[in-house]
């Protein structure tokens, strides 16, 4: 079986974070492990505590994982500090990892911020440049490419600058009211686009996160990074159009919808 670490907080209320990657992994035929950053105190309405875990104890996550289970492919979400980063950034580089996912996450789907300035900084000169890909959303790519986002245009024009600063291939995330759900790559060979259908479904926890952590566990299949993100975002537009409804803010989708069909257990 192949398999994928996710290295990312804890969301307790199960849409996001580790919670949603180990789900998306398992659901695509992946043997999911995790080394957690932060537990947080969150729902669908916002997040409300973060403790962080320390950088020793982070490492020994990462360790325990690499030495016995060497995993295919690493998916890296929410990290809020810059020790921790330069942590997973060494620890990454000594293992020599391969199919890194780097989903900057910087903000929670409620609007709560989850990274300060200082690990931005650090996270473009650590953690960016070793990525396979990076997936950032529309806000995201704004600060990366230090420009503003109003039209489809300027997504490809920001994933290019960002793919030009860091080297690496970016998928540029549509959402956020902008160029429906279509999705830009930039990489060698330039732009692309990925079609996707809006979904009408308000709630939208933890879709970054899942869009990353399924793009990873294609990768980790062996798939090409254009197969993994055509596959990731079908796997998430069925999550997504399962209508799920639970919590009173933006809440998960169904990450499991592909069982409902097999019965009770």
């Amino acid at each position: 079986m192949k398999t994928a670490l996710t290295i990312a907080g804890s969301d307790s209320s199960g849409g996001a974070g580790i919670q949603a990657d180990l789900k998306t992994m398992t659901m695509l035929g992946v043997y999911g492990m995790s080394a957690i950053t932060a537990l947080t105190a969150q729902n669908t309405t916002g997040v409300f505590e973060i403790f962080e875990v320390t950088p020793k104890f982070l490492r020994a996550q990462i360790d325990a994982v690499f030495t016995d289970i060497p995993p295919d492919a690493v998916k890296i979400g929410m990290v809020s500090s810059s020790d921790l980063i330069v942590t997973i950034a060494d620890s990454l580089k000594h293992y020599d990892a391969k199919n890194i996912v780097v989903d900057p996450v910087m903000a929670a789907t409620s609007g709560s911020k989850l990274i300060d300035d200082d690990a931005i900084e650090t996270l473009k000169k650590c953690l960016l440049p070793i990525a396979k890909v990076i997936t950032p959303n529309i806000p995201e790519s704004e600060v990366l490419a230090e420009i503003q986002i109003h039209n489809a245009d300027d997504m490809i024009r920001a994933a290019e600058l960002i793919h030009k600063k860091f080297g690496r291939a970016v998928l540029c995330k549509g959402g956020h009211n902008l160029n429906d759900a279509n999705d830009i790559l930039f990489d060698e060979n330039g732009s692309q686009i990925f079609h996707g259908e809006r979904i009408d479904n308000p709630n939208t926890h933890g879709t970054g996160c899942t869009l990353s952590s399924a793009i990873a566990s294609y990768l980790a299949q062996d798939l090409s990074l254009t197969e993994s993100i055509s596959q990731a975002k079908k796997y998430l537009s069925g999550a997504l159009s399962d209508m799920l409804h639970l919590g009173s803010g933006r809440g998960p989708m169904n990450h499991s919808f592909l069982l409902k069909n097999l019965g009770r257990i």
